[in-house]
Parts: C-alpha cells; sequence; structure tokens
C-alpha cells in the first residue's frame, strides 16, 4: 500500500509541469488571438479604388484653378487634432479622379503630401496662401522631379465648383452623343436632256434637234 501511494506521489509532479507546460502553450495563442481581433476593430475600413470624392471633405474650403494644364478642384481643411496640420482631396475636372492630400500649413506656407490609394505617398506640394486666399506653387514627384505649376482661387460659400467628369471617356462620348447640325442637301444644276441646246444660256429651256 506504501509503495502505491509512493508512485502516486512521485507521477504528481510530472502531472503538475504537463498541466503547466500545456497552459504556458496556449497562453500565447489565446493572446495572440485576441491581439488579432483588437487590431482588427481598430483599424479603418479597406479604402476603396478608385477613390471617390469624400463627404467629410464636402465641407471644406474650395480651390479651383490649374494644375499644370489640367483643371482641379481643391477641398482643404484643418484637421481636429492637429493645430497646423490640414488635410482633404483634390479632383481632377477632366477625369474625375480624387487624390487625398495630408499636411502641414504654417502662417501661408502650405506642405502637403498626396496619395491616390490612401497609401503611397504620390507627390508633394509646396505653396503660399496670398492675402485674398488665393494658393499657387509646385506640385512635385517623390523624388522632386516633373514640377508642375498650380494656381488654385477660393470658391465662396455656396458656389458651385467646375462639374467633374465621371469617367476618363466622358468628353469622348458626350462629343459623341452630341447630334451634328444637319446639312442643306446640296443643289445639283439641272442637266439638259440629251439632243438639245441650251436657249439665251437657261439649261431648262432647250430646242429640239
Amino acid at each position: 500500500m506504501q509503495e502505491t501511494t509512493l508512485k502516486h506521489r512521485a507521477s504528481w509532479p510530472a502531472m503538475v509541469a504537463a498541466a503547466a507546460l500545456a497552459v504556458t502553450m496556449a497562453l500565447p495563442v489565446a493572446t495572440h488571438a485576441q491581439s488579432d481581433a483588437v487590431k482588427e476593430l481598430a483599424a479603418p475600413p479597406p479604402i476603396q479604388l478608385p477613390l471617390k470624392p469624400s463627404p467629410e471633405f464636402a465641407k471644406f474650403p474650395q480651390y479651383a484653378g490649374m494644375l499644370g494644364k489640367r483643371q482641379i478642384v481643391l477641398r482643404l481643411g484643418a484637421k481636429t487634432d492637429d493645430p497646423s496640420g490640414v488635410h482633404g482631396e483634390y479632383q481632377y475636372s477632366d477625369t474625375g479622379e480624387v487624390i487625398l492630400i495630408a499636411g502641414d500649413r504654417d502662417g501661408d506656407t502650405l506642405e502637403v503630401e498626396e496619395s491616390n490609394d490612401g497609401t503611397h505617398i504620390t507627390g508633394n506640394w509646396v505653396g503660399k496662401f496670398a492675402t485674398d486666399g488665393s494658393l499657387e506653387g509646385q506640385r512635385m514627384n517623390v523624388d522632386d522631379s516633373d514640377p508642375q505649376e498650380f494656381a488654385l482661387r477660393p470658391l465662396a460659400a455656396g458656389q458651385a465648383a467646375p462639374a467633374a467628369a465621371a469617367g476618363k471617356n466622358a468628353s469622348a462620348q458626350t462629343s459623341a452623343q452630341t447630334p451634328k447640325p444637319s446639312q442643306p442637301p446640296t443643289q445639283q444644276p439641272a442637266q439638259a436632256p440629251s439632243g438639245g441646246r441650251p436657249v439665251n444660256g437657261v439649261s431648262n429651256l432647250t430646242t429640239g434637234e
């Protein structure tokens, strides 16, 4: 009987150790699963491409003008969590393409970065605000190549921005759908019947041969 008790006592530490090992191995898995769930809840929803105008930015001040040789409308406003930070979007009027922008405004100087997918930086803006609210400067690629001048003027409250095209082929479709004015039929001069001659230069009167 004593031998049996000793065997149980000897096996107990092994059982406790095995149980502790099992709990230790299970903890990281549970913690990892919980961490993923928290991250998923905290992460913003995935951005849908192509980008569309944001209702959040629709209330921001608007600026219309040219970026290079293309017309754009810029919607730019202050960040709520950063006194010097600004963000917004601009939209090409010819294609409707939307580009996100974010950066800083220090006095009359504007420095922002842009992204066409909400993740990758595609360009930089450096500009200055004039006393009348207009904005001028340069937009460059990430490596500072291909500088393009921009000149934008603020739109008054309630003033409609230039309408943006629905897509790249909008202008082509519009021109294709526009009916062309009908041309009046071309009048052909009357031909004299064969076998006759005009009388006094009038071609519709002939004499028989």
